[in-house]
């Protein structure tokens, strides 16, 4: 994608833009906020300020569209403009409640939502429509948290109660309701809002969302087309549309290849039919992480990196996308510039995912360690980092608490593996001092109870397993001619297991040799069976002659 030479066709357009936008009202600078032409509708409401220097609305929406870019300052300094217009300005009011909000200042977005409405006319139901909008605003890969989805469903609910035929309050509250699944009101909002205003192509795309998450594909795609019959230029179905095939081709392996190309073509048509700019790039570069296009990303990063632009965010894609591509020491230096530089507010638990992996994958595990750790203490929903911290800590053969972690982890992470278990297992196995007379032999007992799960839960016993199972119990012996038999079904287990196969591989080979061992010893000192201890350690060097405890033992009984 050649960006550069877009962006800079994007700065000559803008001057032919500016001197067009004298023409233009404040309702066409909505309804390019609405098909998130951030960069028209920018340029737009920056003439009418200047052309309608008293009028708030024009000021307030023009800050709406630098949080729409997650640029908060810019946006609180045009509020503040409003209010400097018209002191009793709701919206301008509504909107420093929004930058509050942002910030996690919940007094200031209570006392400043609560000005606005206390300056809103009778019937004016645009202050309530923000205020719920402003409470599902995010930071860039945040999610909205329940007690804020309420909140945007109490005050839309509030808002159509003063403007029962406000088709704004009826999506906001149906975006609000999607939010947190609640299907069956988002789609009866949305339903509503398409009654009051057949035309809103936002509520047809609204309801292909709905689609989306119920993953009707098919339907939600029908959806965004109608959308696009209302108006062929509505951006958004065609985002909508590459979300939705982005996430069939992660659901459907069939599809996968032709959906994740579709999504990329869909995703670029909404590009050009917003504005191309800096700003619409970087929510290009926040789909392609979630559609895992990272080559791509990479790309695209890399050029708005060259482009001029001062948004820092352009270092977390940088350093996301290199990491998946395994340049690291690129990686770590652009994201180490986005978490030290960006405002502390504008850190996502995902930044501390990727930062761990790159510190990581640059042989800086400790530090790597702390990261993933400050992820999952920022997002319990983060449960895979703790899979990563126990590898790291096992690669660094800490293996006491590669053990705890691996249990923590399987124990927060539904869908962990064998391979989770038996690591678990091992890292117990091997904190396990054998040598140390005081040395802790609850972790034998945790690695045996880890080496169990995992022939519980298979399909059939596994030999490694059995093997493990084995010399984890054979550990416990303290004394081989005072021997309990500890170890002995696991031994006898794996044996049984390498019979039934049609022949031994090498390793295989010499594990029957100490589990022939382990038996001969058996039956020697525990069980007083001549007979079967012979024959045992008689197999012993059927496989390797040379072993020394079969060989002793024939010594001692005068073979």
């Amino acid at each position: 994608m050649e960006i550069n030479s877009k962006i800079a066709t994007l700065v000559l357009g803008a001057a032919f833009i500016g001197t067009a936008a004298h023409a233009q009202s404040l309702d066409d600078a909505k309804t390019a906020i609405t098909a998130e032409q951030y960069q028209k509708a920018k340029t737009m409401l920056k003439n009418l300020t200047v052309t309608e220097a008293t009028k708030d609305e024009n000021y307030f929406y023009l800050g709406w569209v630098y949080l729409k870019e997650d640029e908060p300052d810019s946006a609180k300094l045009w509020f503040n403009k409003g209010l400097a217009v018209n002191p009793k300005s709701a919206l301008n009011y509504v909107g420093l409640g929004a930058v509050a909000h942002l910030d996690k200042d919940a007094a200031g977005t209570t006392s400043n939502f609560s000005q606005a409405l206390s300056f809103t006319a009778k019937k004016d139901s645009k202050p309530y429509v923000y205020i719920g909008k402003s409470y599902l605003l995010v930071p860039t890969g945040g999610a909205i948290a329940p007690a804020d989805a309420q909140a945007a469903i109490d005050i839309t609910t509030k808002g159509a109660l003063v403007n029962p035929k406000d088709a704004d309050i009826l999506i906001t509250r149906g975006d609000a309701e999607l939010s947190q699944l609640k299907s069956t009101d988002a789609y009866t909002d949305f339903a509503a809002a398409l009654d009051l205003n057949p035309k809103s192509a936002e509520a047809d795309v609204q309801q292909g969302v709905l689609l989306t998450y119920a993953n009707n594909y098919d339907d939600a795609e029908k959806q965004f087309q109608a959308a696009l019959t209302i108006d062929p230029n509505f951006g958004p179905a065609y985002r909508e549309w590459a979300e939705t095939d982005s996430r069939w081709a992660a659901g459907d392996p069939k599809v996968a290849t032709d959906k994740s190309a579709q999504a990329v073509e869909e995703y670029k048509k909404y590009l050009s039919l917003t504005d191309n700019s800096v700003e619409s790039q970087m929510r290009y570069a926040d789909f392609l992480i979630r559609a895992k296009q990272y080559t791509e990303l990479q790309n695209v990063a890399t050029a708005l990196s060259k482009s001029g632009t001062t948004n820092l965010r352009i270092y977390r894609y940088l350093g996301y996308a290199a990491y998946e591509n395994k340049d690291y020491a690129n990686g770590l230096t652009a994201l180490n510039k986005w978490m030290t530089q960006a405002d502390p507010k504008r850190i996502i638990p995902d930044d501390y995912v990727y930062l761990g992996r790159l510190q990581i994958a640059s042989g800086q595990d400790s530090l790597g360690m702390i990261s993933l750790q400050k992820a999952y203490a920022l997002d319990s929903t983060e449960v895979d980092v703790l899979g990563e911290v126990a590898k790291s800590l096992y690669a660094q053969k800490k293996y006491t608490q590669a053990g705890d972690e691996y249990a923590l982890y399987i124990s927060k992470y539904p869908k962990y593996g064998f391979g989770d278990l038996f690591h678990e297992g091992l890292s117990y196995f091997f904190a396990y001092d054998s040598k140390d007379p005081k040395a802790d032999t609850t972790l034998l007992t945790k690695a045996d109870s880890a080496f169990s799960r995992i022939q519980q839960k298979a399909t059939q016993p596994v030999p490694t397993v059995a093997l493990y199972r084995a010399y984890t119990n054979d550990m416990k012996e303290k004394d081989r001619n005072n021997i309990v038999g500890y170890a002995k079904p696991y031994y006898d287990q794996y044996i049984a297991i390498v019979a039934a196969k049609p022949a031994p591989t090498d390793g295989e080979k010499k594990n029957l040799v100490i589990a022939y061992n382990y038996l001969g010893a058996y039956y020697e000192f525990k069980a007083k069976d001549d007979v079967q201890a012979s024959a045992n350690y008689t197999k012993a060097l059927a496989i390797d002659p040379t072993d020394s405890q079969a060989l002793d033992y024939n010594k001692r009984k005068g073979k």
